[in-house]
């Protein structure tokens, strides 16, 4: 994929409105703007209780301290030229445990809703929330249980419709829906202990971390960020611009190595050959895709460290301004102007990770000894179905780097 490279001093759209050296004093007012967020977050989930799993209160200030982590764990990465290598080096570990540890139960959660969601769907049956909201997203949330008596019901009430000499024509076709609907029935319960049972883990080990030694040290250490940031001496001559620039190139080169060819169809069936594998390892097509998202975000990290030495204009508030992914509003860090295209293509990568491991959930399941073949085939319809997700990502994906991303370059 051709790039063009731009001076240090011309505006780049993919990097915010800089169009001077950026001196290391930015990223010390962001790294201490985004230790200062995750100290007021670690506040609010002491004060909301450490045991309350599904308190709102301590789900927003999880979220809260897994962006903060996640953002200074970044910029260490990208601007490590200019901070202390021993105290980067040393803090980036323990920053990553942090955010991965906490994103562990939100994972389990949010998969089962997908599965679940999607087992409805294929189905023909659908939540009494959706109904009349036309989403089931609280419904799956409250009580995943409920949606797999649904799909049961659902298929004893369409058997008793087809009873009868009108209905003798589409017997065969409403046997084998009620096929799967009872298979997606008890695919969704196993698909509920599952991951019911690694979200009460996740949430174990939530809990141990936070009340650890090795969390009370990374605390600590995020404290005294939020007053000194520990500059190499070199940091006061040194400009930021050309580091982000470097993460940017990163990011492009693992796009370009992508095979947007292929995702360019919206169908891709080299996508199902190692779906139901017995090797559990990730799928090999994956991998890639993984890493682009991982420096996609690098690059939007460093996107801010370099607009925060601009003045964000008053007045000017722009409804695509997503929180979570450049930055929060309360003026404790500062938040670029949103780059449309970065946004969607950070969404969707984000639906490709989620595709891919729920994708991964079903096949793990589908290799549950001893389960029915109707279970095991509907578990294999879902996890053609969340492949098939993955692929719409992808060409999401390449659309949009394509249309509004590198036509912005």
């Amino acid at each position: 994929m051709a790039q063009q490279h731009l001076e240090p001093t011309d505006p780049d759209p993919l990097l915010g409105p800089v169009t001077g050296p950026v001196p290391a004093g930015a990223l010390a007012g962001y790294l201490r703007a985004q230790a200062t967020e995750f100290l007021r977050a670690l506040r609010l989930h002491r004060e909301a209780g450490a045991g309350a799993a599904s308190s709102g209160g301590s789900v927003e200030a999880t979220l809260a301290l897994r962006r903060s982590a996640r953002r200074i764990s970044g910029s260490l990465h990208t601007f490590q030229a200019v901070l202390d290598p021993d105290w980067s080096e040393a803090m980036r570990p323990e920053l990553a445990w942090v955010s991965g540890t906490l994103a562990l139960e939100h994972a389990c959660s949010a998969r089962l809703e997908r599965l679940l969601l999607a087992l409805h769907r294929l189905s023909g049956t659908v939540f009494p929330a959706q109904a009349g909201t036309g989403s089931g997203t609280g419904a799956a949330r409250s009580s995943p249980s409920t949606a797999v008596a649904t799909v049961a019901a659902g298929a004893g009430a369409r058997t008793a419709t087809a009873s009868g000499p009108a209905g003798t024509a589409a017997a065969t076709a409403v046997s084998e829906r009620g096929k799967l609907t009872m298979g997606a029935a008890k695919a969704g319960a196993l698909l509920d202990r599952q991951l019911t049972l690694a979200r009460t883990r996740a949430h174990s080990t939530a809990l141990q971390a936070l009340g650890s030694s090795r969390f009370h040290a990374v605390a600590d250490k995020v404290a005294v960020l939020a007053s000194e940031v520990p500059l190499t001496p070199a940091a006061g001559s040194a400009d930021l611009r050309p580091l982000a620039e470097a993460a940017r190139e990163r990011l492009v080169d693992a796009v370009a190595a992508l095979p947007l060819v292929t995702a360019g169809s919206p169908y891709n069936a080299e996508a199902l050959m190692h779906g139901l594998s017995p090797d559990p390892a990730p799928h090999p097509q994956d991998v890639p895709w993984h890493q682009v998202r991982l420096l996609l975000r690098l690059h939007r990290y460093a996107r801010e460290v370099l607009c925060a030495a601009v003045p964000a204009p008053t007045g000017t508030e722009d409804p695509t301004d997503r929180t979570d992914l450049i930055g929060g509003t309360d003026g404790t860090a500062p938040a670029p102007p949103p780059n449309v295209g970065l946004v969607a293509a950070g969404e969707a990568l984000d639906r490709h990770r989620d595709a891919s491991e729920a994708s991964a959930a079903a096949a793990h399941a589908a290799r549950t000894p001893r389960i029915a073949p109707a279970t095991a085939y509907a578990l294999g319809v879902l996890h053609a179905d969340q492949r098939h997700d993955v692929e719409a990502a992808r060409y999401a994906f390449q659309h949009c780097w394509q249309t509004d991303v590198v036509g912005s370059l």
